[in-house]
């Protein structure tokens, strides 16, 4: 029997929700991302719970301990206990009644089997007790250990169930899969037969999940996926992952936030900001990276500073499938420390009104294309005469 020792199930915390629960005599599992990422050695955010209390039960049982139980989900089972300022989510087992390709109808059970089967993957439906005992009621362990997605049972039924499994499925292998391995053919033929269902998910949703997968260090074979099933262009009309893969080889991959926006200006499409969901801040951020392809390097650091230079410079490489030009970045960096020596006060009262603004933006574009070697002397010499 598979068997995990890590520190977040040894926790104090931890094992006092697992006490709460089993302690009034009812199973309780962790599941899904603790386990599989345990397993895979990779880093644990969140610990879900799951038990076959149901949620008023958990919150009785919660609330006689002293702890704070919050009704975060309770339709669904879900209840949000928290101890010692750590947040754990405890479900009821499920089955899924109805869906309707977004949204499920569920009903509480009491068998660990019929909530395995209405998970996703077969990696996200391993459970651990309180002692680390691992249990598989699908068999999904050898998945796991080959870094093999794929969904439980029939593809294209869990992908009606939420057409958002279909993008779920290329972010998870971005993450966990093994390039090596390829796609499972089963889930490429489901995914491309149910690409109409994808028209009907939010948009916060679609959007949520692009940048995750989009975080990952290398996005660029998941990508591919979605645009040999059809799905990337269904979701961003217009985009091109050509630039993604030689993008990522040029990126250092410690700018997670950064490396999310650039890598969706290289994708390109129309209207990512909306169709995505975009806050105002990488809205911006888009779009300055897009409008500035093309800009002189020293122009580029002088104008946006040296992070967003450096983000257009890298595009730039990518999308010519060039080397990333070092001298440019050079020049990037120390165009940024640069300060225009002349203010609009040097030039009054000469010059007034539309005619100054002008005039300092004719100066400020012939001090740049200097390398920002003029002088504030030669500049204002450059106004004697002129009215």
């Amino acid at each position: 029997m598979a068997r995990i020792d890590a520190d977040w199930l040894n926790a104090p915390a931890t094992q006092g929700v697992f006490h709460l629960l089993t302690g009034a005599g009812h199973p309780a599992y962790a599941v899904g991302g603790a386990v599989r990422n345990t397993l895979l050695g990779a880093p644990v955010k969140d610990i879900d719970l799951c038990t076959d209390a149901r949620p008023d039960t958990v919150m009785q049982l919660a609330r006689k301990a002293g702890l704070q139980a919050v009704p975060t989900g309770i339709s669904f089972g879900t209840v949000t206990v928290l101890w010692d300022d750590t947040p754990f989510e405890i479900t009821t087992f499920r089955r899924d009644v109805e869906t309707d390709g977004r949204r499920a109808v569920v009903a509480f059970s009491t068998r660990i089997e019929e909530d395995a089967l209405r998970r996703d993957f077969t990696m996200n439906a391993l459970y651990c007790d309180a002692d680390g005992a691992v249990v598989d009621p699908l068999g999904g362990l050898p998945d796991l250990r080959a870094r093999r997605i794929r969904f439980i049972e029939n593809a294209g039924q869990r992908i009606r169930e939420d057409y958002l499994r279909s993008l779920r499925y290329f972010r998870f292998h971005a993450w966990y899969g093994d390039p090596g391995e390829g796609f499972d053919a089963e889930a490429l033929d489901a995914i491309a037969g149910n690409l109409d269902g994808l028209a009907g998910l939010s948009r916060e949703r679609v959007g949520a999940e692009i940048k995750r997968l989009l975080e990952a260090p290398d996005p660029a074979p998941a990508v591919a996926g979605m645009r040999s099933t059809g799905m990337l262009h269904s979701l961003l009309p217009g985009a091109d992952d050509k630039a993604l893969a030689p993008l990522v080889a040029l990126e250092d991959q410690t700018d997670t936030e950064a490396a999310v926006i650039r890598r969706l200006a290289a994708l390109g499409g129309a209207d990512l900001a909306e169709g995505l969901r975009l806050s105002k801040k990488e809205a911006t951020r888009l779009e300055t990276l897009r409008q500035a392809i093309g800009m002189p390097p020293g122009e580029l650091g002088y104008r946006l500073g040296a992070e967003i230079a450096r983000d257009v410079l890298l595009l730039t490489a990518a999308l010519l499938e060039t080397p990333l030009n070092r001298d440019a970045l050079t020049c990037a960096d120390e165009a940024a420390t640069r300060r225009f020596p002349i203010r609009a006060v040097d030039l009054m009262p000469r010059f007034q009104g539309i005619e100054l603004g002008a005039r300092l933006k004719s100066l400020e574009a012939q001090w740049i294309a200097s390398g920002f070697t003029l002088t504030r002397a030669d500049l204002l010499g450059m106004t004697e005469g002129e009215n």
